[in-house]
Formats: C-alpha cells, sequence, structure tokens
C-alpha cells in the first residue's frame, strides 16, 4: 500500500505523527466506451455551450450555477481564503460509546500507520482505547473538505472512518410510517423463530461478488475464443398462500440448510481449508504459542 496523506494525530498535549492508507479498494470490473465497429477508445472534448471552441484545462474554473441560472466563477484565490485547516492534524473531540455512532454516518475508512518516532504513543493510545471499549470522535480535512471521523482499533491498527454530516443524511419519510399495520401475535413469533434460524457468526469470507465472476468468466472466454457457459436459471418458486405460511416454509428451510451445513462441517467436507492454516502462520510468524480465543478477539475491536 502506498501513503496518500501524512499528519498527526492530536490527543491533549500528545502528537502522534501517522501516515493515512486507504483501507478499501473496488472490485468491480472496468469497462471503456468503444466504437462497436473496430474498439477503438471514445474520447470526449471540453467544449464551452457559448462559443462552440475547445477550452484547455488551464482555461477551467469552477461554478455555481443560481435558481435564475447564472453562474458564480469561483477563483483559486476564493478557495485560498476558506477557513479550510491545513495542520494535517487528526484532532481528537471527545470519546463516546461505540453504539452511540449509527453506520449510516460512515463514508469511507482508512488505516493509519505510525511514524518511526510516533510508535509508542500510537501503541499507547491504541491499547487505551481498545481497553475502554469507546471510540474517539475526531475532526479532519483531507482532500479539500472538512470532516468530522472516528478513530477506532482493527487488527492492531488504528481505522479513521470519515464521516457524514448531520444534514447530509435524509431523514426517511415515508406513508407507511403513518399507517396502522397490524402484526398478529402468531406472525411475529414465526419471524422471530426465522431469525433467530438464521442466526451465526459472522465470516466475510463465505460470500462473493457471484456477478463479477461471471462477468470475468465470460470476459476470459471471448479471450480465449469459447463459447460462453450461461448458468442454468432458477426455477420459480410457488408463492405462499399468506404470510404466515410463508414465515413457516421459510423457518423450515432455513433448519434445514443448517443442518445440512452442519453434517459437511462434521465429515470435514465444505469446511474452509485456510483458516488453520492463517492462524498457524501468524502464529508462526509472532514466534508465540496459540492465543485462546479470548485474547484474539480483542484485535477485531
Amino acid at each position: 500500500m502506498r501513503s496518500i496523506w501524512k499528519g498527526a494525530i492530536s490527543f491533549g498535549l500528545v502528537t502522534i505523527p501517522v501516515k493515512l492508507y486507504s483501507a478499501t479498494e473496488q472490485r468491480d470490473v472496468a469497462f471503456h466506451q468503444v466504437h462497436r465497429e473496430d474498439g477503438g477508445r471514445i474520447k470526449y472534448k471540453r467544449v464551452c455551450t457559448i462559443d462552440g471552441e475547445e477550452v484547455p484545462y488551464s482555461d477551467i474554473a469552477k461554478g455555481y450555477e443560481l435558481p435564475s441560472g447564472e453562474m458564480v466563477i469561483l477563483t483559486d484565490e476564493d478557495f485560498a481564503d476558506l477557513p479550510l485547516s491545513s495542520s494535517r492534524r487528526i484532532d481528537v473531540l471527545q470519546f463516546v460509546e461505540r453504539e452511540e455512532v449509527d453506520p449510516i454516518y460512515f463514508a469511507k475508512s482508512y488505516y493509519l500507520e505510525p511514524d518511526a518516532q510516533g510508535a509508542k504513543p500510537y501503541v499507547l493510545l491504541r491499547d487505551a482505547l481498545e481497553s475502554s471499549g469507546q471510540v474517539a470522535i475526531v475532526k479532519v480535512a483531507l482532500r479539500q473538505r472538512e470532516s468530522l471521523a472516528t478513530l477506532r482499533v482493527s487488527e492492531g491498527v488504528f481505522v479513521l472512518e470519515t464521516m457524514l454530516w448531520p444534514d447530509e443524511v435524509r431523514t426517511p419519510d415515508f406513508p407507511f410510517l403513518e399507517e396502522d399495520i397490524e402484526v398478529r401475535k402468531q406472525e411475529l413469533s414465526m419471524a422471530t423463530s426465522l431469525i433467530e434460524s438464521m442466526e451465526g457468526d459472522f465470516d466475510p469470507g463465505e460470500y462473493k461478488d457471484a456477478y463479477r465472476e461471471a462477468l470475468q468468466a465470460v470476459i476470459d472466454a471471448k479471450v480465449e475464443g469459447r463459447e460462453v457457459a450461461r448458468p442454468a436459471e432458477e426455477g420459480e418458486e410457488e408463492p405462499a398462500a399468506d404470510l404466515l405460511s410463508a414465515l413457516r416454509a421459510s423457518v423450515e428451510a432455513a433448519k434445514k440448510s443448517r443442518g445440512e451445513k452442519s453434517g459437511k462441517a462434521a465429515s470435514g467436507k465444505g469446511a474452509p481449508a485456510k483458516k488453520p492454516a492463517a492462524r498457524k502462520t501468524a502464529a508462526s510468524k509472532s514466534g508465540e504459542k496459540k492465543e485462546p480465543a479470548k485474547s484474539r478477539g480483542r484485535k477485531s475491536a
């Protein structure tokens, strides 16, 4: 990974120099717009709608359109005068319980790595924050934008989660919220049973992007000159007579599915083979004895 920003965590009178890295990446299959006849790339010209002339980058400015249609043109000097912090600091404002921050506010995740001289205060703050079970609310300026963010610990490093401002989160205003919809006790009980029958530990490795894999297979087949294999279509399910019947059938299907998975796990078939190897590798790297599950869970806070 390559760092995209350098700055410091400012915590009281303590300053911890850090480097910032993007924690996530999109794995979409990228396409270009091309001419169907010869595969030539399609390019666009920056043309002024008033005089029809092509405009070079050096002559392009930012404009804000008023409701009247008039355009307010902003210059680099206008942006330079704005009160955007240029101190490259991550200012700790307060500490709160994790449950108090609704995930709807989260925008993007970043990892923070300490500089060599900041490793000790970094580890000190990391361990203190992790043991408290809280997250830090911070303010940071990134990419010409000031953001609120949370600072939490995951896998032994700080994760900075930039947040949306409150006025950027829409209020759910839907007509059904005003309706008096009656839910029968038996239906609620059956829905609860369905939830319980589908409970389990979240392992993101169990899931995959089936659409992206199928799309990549189509591209590979075209490259190799093979016929594209089309997946079999799923049969249509019979509609349930009523909501209660649908819930009851869903509970039975979930129990059956769980029973099949348990059978596979017991026989050693279908169980992920990579997990034990990964743990063994991690243990051998650290040179320590394998830790009990409780202490390993500390790093995933």
